[in-house]
């Protein structure tokens, strides 16, 4: 590998703000390496973040005035830095050049950074080895294209799923209306009913409603818009007759596509409309060129049914000597080691998710009693 010498140099940019000869720099170190075909490791993703959210940059490596790798990240006014939309995000990285290495503390120091926290970090980025805490499976699918139609492609790629699901397809199509898919929807009022049925079922579940923060909407909303041959904002829908069963939204680049936003509307969930939708989103991206369908990193069954293997991601904190690096790894740390090991052990997983879903429950019992509720008069 070359490593960072004198002529190698750092600058560093708005994220929003990344002139067309940097953009072109930057896809073309994503084509030359499959570790970054991720769409999330595109310049349109970090730029939908910087148009959101202030404090997004990129930290661009020079070597010999050349362009050669690419940092997304955000900073606070304090210093501390995160991976380009830590939380939602499911592939983080320094995009590089082939051969190009780096020295994190310089890194840092050109960013302004004391730390620099990853939860999705591709296995790949060496330099940032020594600050790993834990490395996580990523489950995936690998696609190819079917020689028939769906049935027959499902039947042949998941013979122990085919049967039931499409009894399931079948079932929905006789008591709703025609059953069909729309693989890239166009119509945003889809997307409107998508945010809705995610944030019911945050709320529903106990977890954080993401799409009650504007910027997040506004991002999804932004991302939705996007049309490049390296990132590509796709909504995905599951309609019976004209009536929409689930929906899914994600980027995809050329050959990757990452699962993201997936809902359905609950009425119908003795379908299984959140496994069918998956299923037909995997043999079309297949059918339009995609070949790695990324379901991002956490437990949850029908990945365990979908995956065809496993990559690893890691997270952890990247610092240099600084009292705000000390200070934010003694506060994050431990609330990442607590989620981390409720997460990967069932006998705690399971509890902690009947108490979140019982608590959300709770809630939204309390929100409905209270709109409900007759207007006291004077």
């Amino acid at each position: 590998m070359r490593s960072i010498s004198n002529a190698m140099h750092i600058t560093i940019h708005r994220a929003e703000q990344l002139d067309a000869s940097l953009s072109r720099a930057w896809h073309k170190a994503m084509d030359e390496s499959p570790d970054f075909a991720n769409p999330f490791l595109a310049p349109e993703f970090a730029a939908g973040i910087g148009g959101c959210r202030g404090g997004a940059r990129v930290a661009v490596l020079h070597e010999n005035g050349e362009p050669v790798g690419f940092l997304p990240y955000e900073r606070n006014s304090f210093g501390v830095g995160r991976a380009i939309g830590l939380g939602l995000s499911d592939c983080q990285a320094l995009v590089h050049r082939p051969g190009i290495t780096w020295d994190t503390g310089q890194l840092l120091r050109a960013c302004g950074l004391s730390v620099f926290e990853f939860d999705h970090l591709v296995a790949e980025q060496q330099p940032f080895g020594p600050y790993v805490t834990g490395t996580f499976p990523s489950p995936v699918l690998d696609l190819k294209p079917g020689d028939g139609d769906y049935a027959q492609w499902l039947r042949a790629t998941y013979p122990g799923l085919a049967k039931t699901t499409l009894k399931k397809e079948r079932r929905l199509g006789r008591d709703l209306g025609e059953m069909r898919f729309v693989f890239d929807e166009r119509d945003p009022r889809a997307l409107r009913t998508l945010m809705r049925w995610k944030s019911a079922q945050y709320r529903r579940t106990g977890r954080m409603d993401r799409f009650a923060r504007p910027w997040i909407v506004d991002l999804v909303d932004h991302l939705f818009q996007v049309r490049e041959e390296h990132f590509t904002g796709v909504l995905s829908v599951v309609y019976a007759g004209d009536r929409p069963v689930a929906a899914h939204f994600g980027p995809r680049s050329r050959t990757v596509f990452a699962a993201w936003f997936t809902a359905y509307d609950p009425e119908f969930r003795y379908y299984s409309p959140g496994l069918i939708m998956h299923l037909r989103m995997a043999e079309a991206a297949a059918r339009d060129g995609v070949r790695l369908m990324d379901m991002g990193r956490g437990d949850k069954e029908y990945k365990d049914w979908l995956k065809t293997r496993e990559l690893r991601v890691a997270e952890g904190f990247a610092t240099r000597p600084h009292p705000v690096a000390t200070a934010h790894r003694l506060w994050r740390r431990p609330v990442r080691g607590l989620r981390n090991t409720v997460l990967a052990h069932p006998t705690l997983r399971e509890p902690a998710d009947r108490l979140l879903k019982t608590v959300g429950t709770l809630r939204t019992s309390t929100r409905t009693s209270s709109a409900g509720a007759a207007p006291r008069t004077r």
